[in-house]
């Protein structure tokens, strides 16, 4: 269950962080920063990231039990 409580963590954080790194311009080297078509949007978006910050937060919800 705290993987799925997890998962909108992870894409809130990887939203923010990409959005303020990828708006400069840069890729983020290890994050791997790209922009992402969603129908007419684009996004931001790192799978690195994404997967780092779920798995912080799964861990810190963890941690909480």
């Amino acid at each position: 269950m705290e993987l799925v409580k997890a998962i909108p963590m992870g894409v809130i954080l990887t939203w923010v962080v990409a959005l303020v790194i990828g708006s400069t311009g840069s890729s983020g080297g290890q994050l791997a920063i790209h922009h992402m078509t969603m129908g007419e949007i684009d996004v931001l978006w790192s799978w690195p990231l994404f997967l780092g910050g779920t798995g912080l937060a799964w861990g810190l919800m963890l941690m909480q039990r």
